[in-house]
């Protein structure tokens, strides 16, 4: 199933489900490494309701090392084949590296989810050559770095200007804008106050009338907030991800899918009562 029929038929805001094949993810890291374990929790999150299942072979978590493409692949193809090969659930591949969303997208996957917003060299002429949806996400500075000292004079509009600037080089290189979905990057290069205020001013995005991503799921936010360990934050995430949906996002980026569905479904109903 292509992530189009998703994106033309949001009646309601879908959850992507996490699947990080990595070793040092900062909330699961190691739990799927194998693609046996890697399967069988995808199709858990699709029997609990996700809509997409996004797979990650290389953590982005602060301080995170880089790896190697042929590491990469190693890692994400596999397991993309085994989900394909047992169900017709939507693959979205987590990567910034034009080899791997090659790679991917050839195995099975169907959409591109890059935290670096096709930044990396030839990762622009990569993704107008496949044709798929890609969600740009905004960052400040790199995963190694982003969380050294992040500075904004007004977020809202920082993050605008740069999810603008990337919308049209992607347009400009031959990828059609109604294959855009654009994701703010709650914890990327953010501090708990940039996020908050984030948070508040996400309606703002909706002005490039593209389906918006949050993933907000046991990020470091609600440990600053309510001090709790990442395996405690369930309550806090499906807090955040009501209030997203609110704000109007589209796509919720979840570790948590039968939880968080509830959440966005109530949210969303409360939303449009009446409309």
């Amino acid at each position: 199933m292509a992530v189009m029929s998703i994106l033309n038929n949001l009646t309601c805001p879908a959850v992507m489900g996490i699947l990080n094949v990595t070793p040092d993810s900062f909330s699961d890291g190691g739990d799927f490494f194998s693609p046996e374990k890697a399967l069988s929790h995808a199709l858990q999150m699709v029997k609990e309701g996700a809509s997409i299942i996004d797979i990650g072979g290389e953590s982005t978590r602060p301080g995170a090392a880089v790896i190697s493409i042929d590491e990469e692949l190693s890692r994400v193809i596999p397991v993309i084949e085994a989900i394909r090969a047992e169900a017709d659930v939507p693959i979205s591949i987590d990567t910034s590296k034009p080899a791997v969303m090659q790679a991917a997208v050839s195995a099975g996957a169907s959409m591109i989810n890059d935290v670096r917003a096709l930044q990396e060299e030839g990762a622009l002429n990569v993704a107008a050559e496949l044709q798929v949806p890609v969600c740009l996400m905004h960052m400040q500075g790199k995963p190694q770095t982003m969380q050294l000292a992040p500075e904004y004079d007004d977020i809202v509009s920082q993050v605008k200007a740069f999810l603008q600037q990337r919308i049209d080089l992607s347009t400009a290189a031959g990828l059609p804008r109604e294959l855009i979905v654009v994701d703010p990057g709650f914890g990327f290069g953010k501090t708990l106050a940039h996020n908050q205020a984030l948070l508040r001013g996400l309606e703002q995005l909706l002005e490039f009338n593209l389906p918006m991503l949050v993933g907000i799921s046991r990020k470091s936010m609600i440990a600053h907030m309510l001090d709790l360990p990442v395996d405690e934050r369930l309550y806090g995430s499906i807090s955040l991800a009501s209030v997203a949906v609110w704000q109007g996002a589209s796509i919720i980026r979840a570790h948590d899918v039968a939880a968080t569905l509830q959440a966005v479904r109530v949210s969303y109903m409360c939303r449009t009562a009446g409309k």
